[in-house]
């Protein structure tokens, strides 16, 4: 089994190299391209995009395109590189193959396929985790990814199962690799059913990684250092994949990249916020950014150690701030009486 240390190594995905064993999950609706920098400015050796329609990129969609498809040079700097990761979802072979030379064409360095969404919505239209009813539709859609990126690695991102007690995704991943070519596999041992609850099965992800000719990346359950260091070590994983546990935790990846031990202070939380706030106002415009960023606060004004009262207060200001002004106004505030009394 992995030693923790070796979270700090590099690794192989297909023709890439990877500077470390800790990765950005794929975050439906967050991770846009200032989400990824900021994962790896705190250490992260990888990061994947939000959740992106294939059908959206074949029709050039403006807001897709435009938008949730941007990969800015910043990822890429010197001190913070890694590989950028585009998530990618559908049902439609022909499609995906469109979609992937896309990404191929706008600057990716990988391609996920989400085969794992348990979200009605997505699954109703034969895509995220209804793949794993579907396994040769699940195997045609990732070759058509490989063979339209032209090279990239392509990686799929599974669940165990559609419900408890099912391992239909241990079976699919071994599909995946051995017929489609994919370079690795996100394994997230929880079934869609569950959604995020329960414990995952990390015994069923070490068999996985035991019996698979290629990587696993594991997901899921992986709240905090002690949690990510502990799964790695038992399953045996290539690489972890944070995701829950990293919203407004970027702290997270230093701990487990850097061996920072100690928890943000006050000042750096309200620091990064103020970056994130930055950051958002240049992706969207200050106007969508101030509604953009009511998704964000609860994650960062929860770490910023105020009386539950005070938290409670500005937590429900900022979710009604009409401009980021007024957003920075509220933060400044509830914090300076804190700054005071340390």
């Amino acid at each position: 089994m992995s030693d923790a240390l070796d979270l700090r190594q590099s690794w192989q995905l297909g023709p890439i190299t990877v500077p470390n064993r800790v990765l950005l999950a794929p975050l439906a609706g967050i991770g846009n391209w200032f989400v990824r920098l900021q994962a790896k400015r705190f250490g992260a050796g990888m990061a994947v995009s939000e959740m992106v329609s294939s059908h959206a990129i074949y029709h050039r969609n403006p807001k897709t395109c435009g938008e949730m498809l941007r990969i800015d040079p910043r990822e890429r700097t010197a001190g913070v590189g890694g590989p950028v990761s585009i998530q990618l979802f559908g049902e439609d072979p022909a499609i995906m193959r469109s979609a992937a030379a896309h990404l191929a064409r706008v600057g990716a360095d990988a391609i996920d396929i989400n085969m794992g969404c348990p979200v009605p919505k997505v699954k109703k239209t034969g895509a995220g985790a209804a793949m794993l009813a579907d396994p040769d539709r699940a195997v045609a859609v990732a070759r058509a990814a490989v063979e339209g990126g032209g090279g990239l690695p392509v990686t799929v991102k599974l669940r165990s199962g559609l419900r408890a007690g099912e391992d239909s995704g241990f079976a699919l991943a071994h599909r995946l690799v051995a017929e489609a070519g994919v370079a690795a596999i996100a394994f997230h041992p929880r079934s869609a059913a569950v959604h995020h609850k329960g414990a995952p099965d990390y015994a069923l992800a070490a068999r996985l990684v035991d019996s698979l000719p290629a990587p696993v990346i594991l997901t899921g359950g992986l709240a905090d250092a002690d949690s990510a260091r502990a799964a790695f070590a038992e399953t045996g994983a290539a690489a972890v994949m944070l995701a829950r546990g990293a919203l407004g935790n970027p702290w997270l990846f230093a701990e487990l990249v850097h061996g920072r031990s100690e928890p943000p202070t006050q000042e750096e939380v309200a620091a990064e916020l103020d970056w994130t706030i930055d950051r958002a106002a240049e992706h969207l415009g200050e106007q969508r950014a101030a509604r953009y960023m009511r998704k964000f606060y609860p994650w960062y004004v929860a770490r910023l150690r105020l009386a539950p009262a005070a938290a409670r207060g500005l937590q429900e200001s900022l979710q009604s701030a009409a401009t980021l002004t007024d957003a920075r106004a509220m933060i400044e505030g509830a914090a300076r009486p804190l700054a005071r009394s340390l």
